[in-house]
């Protein structure tokens, strides 16, 4: 068989061309898929469908690997670590057609065997007595034998059954009798003509290793204390040999021989104690035989199933097997196969075709699924030739049946029909519908229905490209384009011929990887407040990106195709905001942190328009400004820089909020006078004591927006209420220097100076001032030099834009 293997989820299904995919049934919802064998041209494969959980299906294949049909249902799987799946199902080694299977219906989980590769499944017929010989009370059908089907988690050990293939009928595993498998009982069984007949050797579990063509039987008790016998049989196991083959116990890590079938060297190695090296002990059962094994020494059996029928797989065949009583070796030139005779064909030689089920009410009986039309041509029949419709049965697969019944007798001969098209389908290689520009694309058409020999295929990449194809399923020719421009492009496929048409349509998504994402929210908010969150994408020009937003600790996103979204904070304190953009090729993001409080001022600011001309409207340029703003007005006024926060606000002109946090020290007041922090900053911006100097030596003046406006106080009085109250206070302020100066001799430069500094330190108290504030507030210039490197470096500017800030105060008297 030369079909394709291929993966399907983590699972395999075969396929014989690329885009030409097994046929299941069609009420088949496909979960996972398990390949159990692929031997003689055909694959058993085990199917879990969409109401299974702990169950799979078994189906088998067709010659060709392309059609399949149900053999069994409701075979037990197991999930090990790492995912791995097993499916209780076990393929007798020695002779063709023969597994054993675990079936599970409704937690009840019991032991099948076939001899006709699934096509029949039987229980394990019990034995008549136990390992003592005693009658046992296990009668069918309310009592069979089951068998443990794991495979082991050491290598180096037997699973729970043990099969050879120079060892044909020989069958010995772990199990229980009763009405189904108990998971605690692994009690031994064995048998010699392939599951007829069975017998009881052991209470527990062993390892077992077949020697010189399963002549030799070596058992290890499977077990976690340390052993230092083992027990062996050379009659099949009707009788065994206990043999010390060390003198100190080992814990046993495996069983080894030698190669090739015919040995009768075995090691067994282990461990002392759990710190100690591995101890390698031989044991040799070379001296156990006195001679080599001659004709007369065998015997011959024949094979049967559990009725006793003697055509099986569509032959009768006989094996040699040595005689209880001859003590001797098979060897390297043993041969187990004796003859065989074929056999005329009957019912039992077919299994039901792909589409049909057996009937449950009668027997050998195959009928068509519902779904199912018998006399449909296949996906290959064109016009001119002819096809022949199947009868419900096939032949099984290396059935060697010759002559008597053939179900496939009455298939009738039929002209391939012009058929429209139908299942038109076109994918992508790869199955990527988000590529970037420049990416080379290869699409792939597949039509499931119709003759494709006079079909034209008209293609439309959807960037004006278009073209038109003949027998393009057929000849499995791709199409490879290639899209340079960004953007969603309309792929359209026609299918036409004299009969009817058919088209299939995909989307697909050209765009380039997402560089980076910056979340723009104000890091000052009110509680319950409405804040607007904004995700700037770059490159700017990304199409179909969606946006991911997780606010505080919730794990379940907001999503929008928008890049803003309107959200409250409920609670006071530090909330994180995170965006994750995502346009199906990559997915960046971005953090943020908003401090909510239940009350803060803010103070809109205005530049000086020279500034306009050197704004890219980019968020880094922003924040670097607000920075700049934040650190100079905690120069001049002294107010602590963590209780300011300048927030350069997007678009022209430039404009900023300054907001001006409640101090941690003190519990938030309603009252602006308790709060002196305000008028110092309003004073430091009326005197025109915030500039920075930008590229050029343009020097850029911060200012009050409107200064007849009131400040904008989130959880307090209205604007215009605290514009009155702000307008008190400085008429109050304004009399209060007239106080000092009155006590003051006018026309004193020093003396006005002297002034000056008593009516700055008695609006900003009580933040006590530096000795650099000092200076700013009588009248002597300051310079800060590290600013550019230190604020700026902080605030993650572009370095072109940090090398050509500087910043400086301008005091005018």
């Amino acid at each position: 068989m030369s079909d394709e293997a291929i993966c399907i989820g983590g699972s395999q299904a075969l396929t014989r061309t690329p885009n030409k995919f097994s046929k299941l049934p069609k009420t088949v919802f496909r979960w996972d898929v398990q390949i159990v064998s692929t031997d003689e041209n055909q694959v058993f494969l085990a199917l879990q469908e969409w109401y299974q959980s702990d169950t799979y299906n078994l189906y088998q294949s067709d010659p060709q690997g392309v059609y399949y049909s149900i053999v069994l249902e409701n075979v037990r799987s197991t999930k090990q670590p790492e995912e791995n799946v097993l499916i209780d199902i076990l393929e007798v080694r020695g002779i063709k057609g023969v597994f054993l299977a675990n079936q599970k219906i409704d937690s009840k989980v019991t032991t099948l065997i076939t001899y006709n590769k699934g096509r029949d499944w039987e229980p394990l017929a019990p034995p008549t007595t136990d390992m003592n010989g005693k009658p046992i009370s296990c009668k069918a059908p309310d009592c069979h034998l089951h068998l443990h089907l794991r495979w082991a988690d050491n290598p180096y050990v037997s699973g729970t059954v043990h099969t050879k293939d120079s060892a044909p009928g020989l069958i010995m595993g772990a199990g229980n009798l009763g009405s189904k498998l108990v998971e605690y009982k692994e009690e031994m069984y064995i048998t010699s003509d392939c599951g007829k007949t069975w017998r009881q050797v052991f209470e527990e579990e062993h390892h077992i290793l077949y020697l010189d063509h399963g002549g030799v039987i070596v058992a290890i008790k499977d077990t976690s204390i340390p052993l230092k016998i083992l027990k062996f049989s050379i009659d099949e196991g009707r009788t065994w040999t206990v043999h010390n083959f060390t003198s100190t116990s080992v814990f046993v890590d495996g069983l080894l021989s030698e190669p090739g079938d015919e040995t009768l060297v075995m090691t067994v190695f282990g461990h002392i104690s759990y710190r100690s090296d591995w101890e390698l002990v031989k044991v040799d059962f070379r001296q156990s035989f006195p001679r080599q094994c001659t004709e007369s020494d065998y015997d011959s059996w024949q094979l049967t199933d559990l009725q006793g029928e003697r055509c099986i797989m569509g032959q009768e065949r006989s094996f040699r097997k040595r005689k209880d009583t001859a003590f001797c070796i098979k060897g390297k030139s043993y041969t187990s196969a004796l003859t065989t005779k074929p056999c005329q064909c009957t019912e039992k030689d077919f299994n039901c075709d792909y589409g049909f089920e057996r009937s449950r009410t009668e027997g050998d009986r195959c009928f068509a699924d519902f779904w199912h039309d018998p006399d449909s041509p296949p996906e290959d029949c064109h016009l001119g030739q002819t096809y022949e419709s199947t009868t419900g049965y096939r032949k099984v697969i290396s059935n060697a049946c010759d002559g008597g019944l053939n179900r496939q007798q009455s298939a009738k001969q039929h002209n391939c029909p012009l058929l429209p098209p139908r299942g038109l389908r076109v994918g992508i290689k790869g199955q990527m519908l988000a590529v970037a520009p420049g990416d080379d694309i290869t699409f792939i058409v597949h039509q499931e229905q119709g003759d494709t020999s006079s079909t034209k295929y008209q293609v439309d990449l959807g960037d004006g490209v278009r073209a038109i194809y003949q027998n393009l399923t057929v000849t499995d020719e791709p199409i490879q384009h290639r899209y340079e421009k960004p953007g969603v492009y309309k792929v359209t496929v026609k299918a036409e011929n004299m009969a009817g048409h058919d088209e299939a349509t995909m989307y697909i998504q050209v765009t380039a990887p997402l560089q980076e994402v910056h979340l723009e929210v104000v890091p000052i908010a009110g509680r319950n407040h409405e804040v607007n969150l904004t995700a700037i994408v770059l490159p700017t020009e990304a199409n179909l990106t969606v946006f991911y937003w997780w606010i505080g600790d919730n794990l379940r996103p907001t999503l929008t195709l928008q890049n803003s979204l309107l959200s409250r904070f409920p609670e006071t304190g530090e909330v994180s905001v995170t965006v994750q953009a995502s346009n199906g090729r990559s997915m960046v993001q971005d953090t943020r942190t908003v401090r909510v409080y239940d009350n803060f001022q803010v103070i809109p600011l205005s530049f000086s328009r020279n500034l306009d001309h050197f704004n890219p409207n980019i968020p880094e340029w922003r924040e670097d400004i607000g920075q700049v703003v934040t650190k100079i007005l905690a120069k001049i006024t002294g107010v602590p820089q963590e209780s300011l926060v300048t927030v350069v606000k997007p678009g022209l002109p430039t404009t900023a909020d300054l907001y001006v946090l409640p101090l941690d020290s003190k519990p938030a007041k309603r009252s602006v006078f308790v709060d002196k922090r305000i008028p110092a900053i309003m004073q430091a911006f009326n005197d025109n004591n915030v500039s920075f100097v930008v590229r050029g030596g343009l020097q850029v003046l911060v200012m009050l927006a409107d200064p007849n406006a009131g400040i904008f106080r989130s959880g307090g009085p209205g604007v215009w209420a605290l514009a009155v109250i702000f307008l008190i206070s400085i008429i109050a302020t304004g009399s209060f220097i007239l106080y000092k100066f009155k006590r003051k001799l006018p026309g004193s430069r020093n003396v006005y100076a002297q002034m000056h500094n008593e009516k700055e330190q008695e609006m900003t108290s009580p933040v006590n001032h530096s000795e650099d504030t000092q200076h700013i507030i009588q009248g002597e210039e300051f310079i800060d030099d590290d600013l550019d490197s230190q604020t700026l470096g902080n605030a993650g500017g572009s370095p072109a834009f940090r090398s050509l800030i500087r910043t400086t105060t301008n005091h005018c008297y």
